[in-house]
């Protein structure tokens, strides 16, 4: 199953908040490369304000169940640090148009 998950940060005019997003970006950057290596992150990115102050993350990522899609964010660095605050997740299907929609 795919899904569209936006990972939205708390206050992002806290310093504290931005400090502790660029402390644990290479570990969690290096997190989302094995699961993009193993074919469950699609896509991944931050979503920026209009002044390119980074909001949040967005990813369309592949998962058999919900229950794994909510471990692999409980379990990433900026979730555990208070970075990221607020999920939605939705179930997507990748247009066949696409090389990652074609199973």
């Amino acid at each position: 199953m795919q899904y569209l998950v936006i990972m939205r940060m708390g206050d992002t005019k806290d310093p504290e908040i931005q400090r502790k997003r660029a402390e644990l970006r290479a570990e969690h950057l290096a997190r989302a490369a094995s699961f993009r290596d193993r074919g469950h992150v699609i896509i991944g990115g931050a979503i920026l304000d209009e002044d390119g102050t980074p909001t949040g993350s967005a990813a369309i990522a592949r998962f058999d169940t919900r229950a794994e899609v909510d471990a692999w964010l409980k379990d990433d660095p900026w979730t555990k640090a208070g970075v990221w605050r607020d999920f939605e997740i939705i179930p997507f299907k990748i247009s066949e148009n696409y090389p990652q929609g074609k199973e």
